[in-house]
C-alpha cells in the first residue's frame, strides 16, 4: 500500500522510506578543483581567520551539526562561482577544517547532508545553501519580490499542501541566499569607556536605527538610515539634549523579510525575524556589507558611549526567520532541525509559543550555546551594554511550562559576562501560562505592561478606582518587592514600538492599519486610547490643545514615576503613524521620525518639557529611588517617605482607595531616602507633592499642612503650553488651590 505522498509523486520521481518522495529533479553546478583542507579545530564555532600551522594564514570553519552525515563549506568568488570543500573532521558533533589562503572578506555558506524524514523531524537537504549561525557578517539579501521556491527544503508548490513539507526539493538555493563573510577584527576596546549607568538612574529611549536617522536634516544623506547616521553628532545631540541615558535599538541582528510581505511590496521593517545572531543587519551599514558593517557598528557604539549613552539591543532569540514546517530552509532547519527547534509530539510539526511558526529549543545544549555565545559576543566584541529579550517567557520554558529555574535563566545568572549587563525581559509569550509579569528572578528587569495599562486608563478616566494607579506610580511593589528586587525591576512605559505612538494614543480610538495590506485585521484592538473628541487629524483647535495637554500629562506621569522610564523615539516630538498601531512593515514615512515637527511651536514645547522633566529626574534622587517606599514614619513628627492625599488635603483611608476618583495626591519625602551616597553619607533631597487630576473640570485641592510642609512651590503645571520654565508660584500649606482640568501639578516643598 502506498502513502499519500507516494500516490502524488510526479512521473520519474522515486519514493523511498516511509512515505518519503525522493528529491524533485534539479540541476547541480560543476564543482571546481578544491583547495586543501587541513583538520583545523572544533572551536571556536563559525569562520575564524587565523594564522595556522607553519605560519599559514587562513580560516578555520567549525559547524555543529550533530545528526548530519556530511558537511561541505562552500566558498564563493566575486562572480558567485562556488567551490565546495568537504569538512571531514568530526569532533564532539562539530564538523571542522582549516582552509589555508581563505582571507577576510571571503563569502561562504554550508551544505549539510543527512536523512530526509520529516516525520521524525529530520530535514537535511544538501541542495540548500545554509547561512552559518555564527557568521559575523552577511552579504546579500533574499529576493526582493518574494522568497524563491528554491529557498525551501520541501516543494513549496506541491499540489497537495497537506503533505507538501514532506517532499524534498533538490533545486539549488545558492543563487538566492545571502552569504556569510569571513571577518577579522582584533579591536580590543581599550579606548572605550562604558557609561555603566546604574539602573535607578537610567532613562531608556527605544529607537529604530533606520527610522530615527532616515529623515534627519542634520545627517548627511548617504548616512541616513545607518549605524553611521546614528553615530553622527546631529543624532547624538538630540539624545544628549533630551537627557536619555540609553538607547534600546530595535533588532539589529541580521534578519529576513517574510514572503507574504515581499509579495505585497512591503518588508519586515522592525526586524523581529532574525536569521543571524552574530551579524549586524547589513542593510543598516553605510560603509559596505563585506565585513565593513562590523566596524561601523562598533564606531556607533563608541560614539554613543563617548556621549554617556549606553546601547541596549532588542534581541529575538525566541524564534527565527525559518518559520514552521512550511517555511524556508535558510540555516538552523537544514543544519539540525531537531537540535535547534521545539517540535511537537508529531515531530513533523513545530511547537509555536511565539506566533511566528517556530520556537528555539533553549533546553537543547547547542541552542542554548548559540544564544549565550551570541550574547557574550555582542558584549565583549561589539561593546553593547545590555539586552531586551523579545518574548522572554519563551526562553524560560523548560520542556513546556515557563520555569524560572530553566536552563536559560540559570546559565545567564552564573555567566561572568552576562550577569553584569542590563537584562530586560518582555515577560510573556503567546503560549499557555506565558504571562509572567513580576515573576522573573532578581537579576532581571521587566517591561511592565500593567503600568502602561493603568496610566492610559487613568488619563482617559477609565479606572474604577485609584488602587492600581497608586501601585504603578510608586514602583509596583506588589509585583517586584520580593527576592531582593528593587523598584528599577519595573521598566515603566506608556507606549512602545508595538502599538500607537503617544500622539496617536490621544488622537485615535481605533486602529487604522489598512496600509499593512491585511484588511485592518492585524494589530491589537485593546488600545486603551481616547481621541479627545475627534478621530484622527482635525482642525478643531480645542481638540488639538487638549491632545497636547494629554501628551504632557502622560509624559510627566511617566517621568515622575518610580522605576525605569522608557520613551519611544519621536513621542517627545508628537510623532504620528496616522493611527497605525502595527507599523512593523512600514519602512516609509509612517515608520520614520518626522524631524520637521521640531519647527512647530507646540511640538517644540513638548520636547522642551520632556527634556526638563528628565533633567529634574536626574537632579533629584527622590524621583529615582533605589529601594521601595515603606509608608512608615521615620521621625518623631510622623513624616513618612510616601503619603497619599485626597483633594481635601487629608491622607487617604482604605475606603478612599476603593472609591471612584479622578484626583490623586502623592507626597514624596526627600528626608527619608534609604541608602547612602558613594562616600557613605545619607542621601537627602527636596520633598515633592504631585497632584494628578484626570477630571474634565477644574477641581480644588487642599495642600497638606505640617508636618508635610509649610509651603509649596509650583515646579510643573501641564495645563501650560509654553512652560519653558516653571511658574514658580508659592502657596501656603493648608491653602486650597485650583487644579486645572486634566493636568498634573508638581510642587516642591518650600
Amino acid at each position: 500500500m502506498t502513502s499519500a505522498a507516494e500516490q502524488r509523486a510526479p512521473a520519474g520521481e522515486q519514493v523511498t522510506g516511509k512515505g518519503q518522495p525522493a528529491a524533485v529533479n534539479g540541476t547541480r553546478r560543476a564543482v571546481p578543483p578544491a583547495p586543501t583542507v587541513w583538520p583545523g579545530a572544533p572551536t571556536p564555532l563559525g569562520a575564524r581567520f587565523r594564522i595556522g600551522p607553519d605560519g599559514a594564514a587562513g580560516t578555520n570553519f567549525a559547524l555543529w551539526a550533530a545528526g548530519a552525515e556530511a558537511v561541505r563549506v562552500c566558498l564563493f568568488d566575486e562572480r558567485g562561482r562556488e567551490t565546495q570543500l568537504p569538512l571531514t573532521e568530526l569532533t564532539q558533533e562539530i564538523w571542522h577544517g582549516f582552509v589555508p589562503g581563505v582571507m577576510p572578506g571571503q563569502r561562504y555558506g554550508y551544505r549539510v547532508d543527512g536523512r530526509w524524514d520529516p516525520w521524525t523531524g529530520a530535514r537535511w537537504n544538501p541542495a540548500k545553501l545554509l547561512l552559518d549561525p555564527y557568521a559575523r557578517a552577511v552579504d546579500g539579501e533574499y529576493a526582493a519580490c518574494g522568497l524563491a521556491p528554491e529557498l525551501y527544503g520541501h516543494v513549496r508548490d506541491w499540489p497537495d499542501q497537506r503533505v507538501a513539507d514532506t517532499v524534498r526539493d533538490e533545486r539549488d538555493s545558492a543563487p538566492y541566499v545571502p552569504k556569510g563573510v569571513v571577518v577579522h577584527d582584533d579591536d580590543d576596546w581599550s579606548d572605550d569607556r562604558r557609561p555603566k549607568t546604574p539602573w535607578a538612574d537610567s532613562v531608556i529611549y527605544e529607537l529604530h536605527v533606520r527610522g530615527f536617522t532616515r529623515r534627519h536634516p542634520g545627517i548627511p544623506g548617504e548616512l541616513r538610515g545607518t549605524y553611521a547616521g546614528l553615530a553622527h553628532p546631529a543624532a547624538i545631540e538630540h539624545l544628549t539634549r533630551l537627557g536619555v541615558t540609553a538607547v534600546e535599538l530595535l533588532p539589529v541582528h541580521q534578519f529576513a523579510h517574510e514572503d507574504h510581505l515581499l509579495r505585497r511590496g512591503l518588508t519586515n521593517y522592525w526586524g523581529y525575524n532574525s536569521i543571524g545572531y552574530f551579524a549586524p543587519h547589513a542593510a543598516y551599514a553605510a560603509s559596505g556589507t563585506g565585513g565593513q558593517q562590523v566596524g561601523e557598528f562598533k564606531r556607533m557604539v563608541r560614539a554613543l558611549h563617548a556621549a554617556g549613552i549606553e546601547v541596549i539591543l532588542d534581541v529575538v532569540y525566541n524564534h527565527t526567520a525559518e518559520a514552521g514546517e512550511l517555511g524556508p530552509t535558510l540555516s538552523l532547519k537544514g543544519i539540525d532541525n531537531r537540535g535547534y527547534y521545539r517540535l511537537q509530539n508529531d515531530a513533523r510539526r513545530y511547537a509555536d509559543y511565539t506566533g511566528c511558526g517556530n520556537t528555539l529549543h533553549v533546553v537543547q545544549p547547542q541552542a542554548l550555546r548559540l544564544i549565550t555565545d551570541s550574547l557574550r559576543y555582542w558584549v565583549t566584541e561589539m561593546g553593547v551594554d545590555g539586552f531586551r529579550f523579545d518574548l522572554a517567557a519563551a526562553l524560560a520554558r523548560s520542556m513546556h511550562d515557563v520555569d524560572m529555574l530553566s536552563p536559560f535563566l540559570a546559565v545567564i545568572a552564573q555567566d561572568p559576562v552576562l550577569r553584569r549587563v542590563k537584562l530586560i525581559a518582555e515577560p510573556w509569550d503567546i503560549g499557555s501560562g506565558g504571562y509572567q509579569v513580576g515573576a522573573f528572578p532578581p537579576l532581571w528587569t521587566e517591561w511592565n505592561d500593567r503600568y502602561r495599562n493603568a496610566v492610559r486608563d487613568f488619563w482617559r478616566h477609565a479606572l474604577p478606582d485609584v488602587r492600581e494607579m497608586g501601585y504603578r506610580l510608586s514602583g509596583s511593589s506588589d509585583l517586584y518587592a520580593w527576592g531582593g528586587r528593587r523598584p528599577y525591576a519595573s521598566v515603566n512605559f506608556v507606549t512602545a514600538h508595538d502599538g500607537f505612538t503617544l500622539r496617536d494614543l490621544v488622537s485615535y480610538e481605533h486602529k487604522h492599519n489598512d496600509a499593512n495590506g491585511e484588511g485592518n485585521r492585524d494589530g491589537t484592538d485593546d488600545n486603551r486610547s481616547w481621541n479627545c473628541g475627534a478621530e484622527g487629524e482635525t482642525d478643531d483647535e480645542r481638540v488639538r490643545a487638549l491632545r497636547r495637554r494629554q501628551l504632557r500629562n502622560l509624559l510627566t506621569t511617566l517621568l515622575l514615576s518610580t522605576g525605569v522610564p522608557m520613551l519611544v523615539a519621536g513621542d517627545e516630538l508628537g510623532r504620528t503613524q496616522g493611527g497605525n498601531n502595527n507599523a512593523y512593515c512600514q519602512d516609509n514615512e509612517i515608520g520614520w521620525l518626522d524631524w520637521s515637527l521640531l519647527e512647530e511651536p507646540g511640538w517644540r514645547a513638548l520636547f522642551e518639557l520632556t527634556s526638563r522633566l528628565i533633567a529634574l529626574r536626574h537632579r533629584h534622587p527622590v524621583l529615582r529611588r533605589r529601594a521601595f517606599f515603606s509608608g512608615r514614619a521615620h521621625s518623631a513628627d510622623g513624616l513618612r517617605d510616601l503619603a497619599w492625599f485626597t483633594s481635601l488635603g487629608a491622607e487617604m483611608t482604605e475606603g478612599d482607595w476603593y472609591a471612584p476618583a479622578a484626583t490623586l495626591g502623592m507626597y514624596l519625602s526627600g528626608r527619608d531616602i534609604p541608602g547612602r551616597d558613594a562616600r557613605g553619607l545619607p542621601v537627602v533631597d527636596d520633598s515633592f507633592l504631585a497632584v494628578l487630576h484626570a477630571g474634565d473640570r477644574p477641581t480644588g485641592f487642599v495642600l497638606p499642612g505640617p508636618p508635610w510642609a509649610e509651603g509649596y512651590e509650583v515646579v510643573v503645571d501641564t495645563s501650560r503650553e509654553d512652560q519653558a520654565e516653571a511658574p514658580g508660584t508659592v502657596h501656603q500649606a493648608g491653602a486650597e488651590i485650583t487644579v486645572p482640568a486634566r493636568a498634573v501639578l508638581l510642587l516642591r516643598v518650600a
